[in-house]
């Protein structure tokens, strides 16, 4: 498993081995000792999968309140994303600023987004599987969300407003500069 630090360092891209032939193929996608070696040592809780049917479903961005907080692993199985992690944490040199990656079935890389970042992605393709870890189990009284299109985060969706489909719950988020984040 190749393991890469992006632009905030706390983010990590990874990328894991397919070994095919007719049949099919084989891929480690998770193990315990590398995460440890990277110092990630919360347990996984829960695995989602997520099914969008069509291109320009966006999802975010989302957090959970401490006790509550999570990271994630994320990778898409099907199709490709614009996968984006915010950094929400006060005092941290990063603070609003995000990292934006795709991720897709063809390239195959995973991202790690840990507590105290807002996350969200957009599909790029219909039909998208979107697999992830979480470190705490989901709790909606500590779900939170900041608005997608917040113009002090300066996030390129790559598409329009008018290509976007958003949850209800997910138009009425309110901006960074409006939330009160309780990650230091």
């Amino acid at each position: 498993m190749d393991v890469k630090r992006l632009q905030i360092p706390d983010l990590l891209l990874l990328s894991s081995q397919r070994h095919g032939d007719e049949r099919g193929f084989f891929s480690e996608v998770f193990r315990v000792d590398v995460f440890e070696r990277l110092g990630v040592t919360a347990p996984f809780v829960q695995d989602n999968h997520v099914r969008s049917a069509q291109r320009g479903v966006l999802r975010g961005l989302h957090y959970q309140t401490p006790p509550h907080a999570q990271g994630k692993l994320v990778r898409c199985a099907r199709g490709a994303i614009l996968d984006v992690a915010v950094d929400i944490r006060r005092g941290s040199s990063t603070f609003g600023q995000h990292v934006a990656v795709e991720l897709s079935e063809a390239d195959w890389r995973q991202i790690w987004v840990p507590p105290g970042f807002a996350h969200g992605y957009i599909t790029l393709s219909p039909e998208c599987e979107v697999i992830y870890k979480v470190t705490a189990y989901y709790e909606p009284a500590s779900e939170r969300g900041i608005a997608w299109d917040d113009p002090a985060l300066g996030i390129d969706w790559g598409m329009t407003a008018a290509q976007i489909v958003l949850s209800a719950k997910d138009q009425n988020n309110p901006t960074l500069a409006e939330v009160d984040v309780p990650f230091e």
